[in-house]
């Protein structure tokens, strides 16, 4: 047995602000920064044989600082990239909240049939992270992987754990553990 740790990437100011990023590509605070550090030093015994990471600029420089301080090239991933959440882009999590309640009851409890408005829906993200998953069990292992709250909690409910809201998910910190036999994650 072997495992694939899920990390978020570190902060940015979208996410200080309390706004829903999806494919917005913000860069990292430096609170970001510094998460990305303390991530890297609580790693460097792990024995990780690769770093895997989205290719928005908030993973990716979560994963060079890590892969940095390791020793390993991150190896970039399109299918790790956070939903498409159309038109909650940029917007307040407060304000969805309060003017969009049940749209917004449905994204936090992961329906995977919740699509973002002229976005992606859960399960559209939930097949991508299965075919990533997939890609990073076939390789060295243990991997780290870092990428965004709703990769994550696509990659928890595709593991029949449960799945938390992504304000549950802290930054730049691993934030969950899959088991990989045989080449695959469960």
């Amino acid at each position: 047995m072997a495992e694939i740790l899920l990390a978020r990437h570190g902060q940015t100011g979208d996410n200080a602000d309390g706004r829903i990023l999806g494919r917005r590509d913000p860069p990292l605070t430096a609170a970001g920064v510094e998460q990305a550090r303390r991530l890297a030093a609580g790693l460097c015994d792990s024995g990780l044989a690769a770093v895997w990471t989205s290719p928005l600029q908030r993973a990716r420089a979560t994963a060079d600082i890590v892969g940095a301080a390791l020793g390993l090239a991150p190896s970039v991933e399109a299918d790790l990239a956070e939903s498409a959440r159309g038109r909650w882009e940029g917007r307040r999590v407060a304000e969805l909240a309060a003017h969009e309640p049940e749209a917004f009851a449905a994204f936090v409890a992961g329906d995977p049939a919740f699509a973002f408005p002229g976005g992606e829906s859960l399960g559209a993200q939930a097949q991508r992270t299965r075919r990533a998953l997939a890609l990073v069990a076939a390789g060295p292992l243990p991997a780290l992987v870092v990428a965004h709250a709703g990769t994550v909690r696509a990659a928890l409910a595709l593991a029949g754990r449960p799945v938390p809201p992504e304000s549950a998910l802290a930054h730049g910190e691993v934030v969950a553990r899959l088991e990989v036999a045989c080449g695959r994650a469960g």
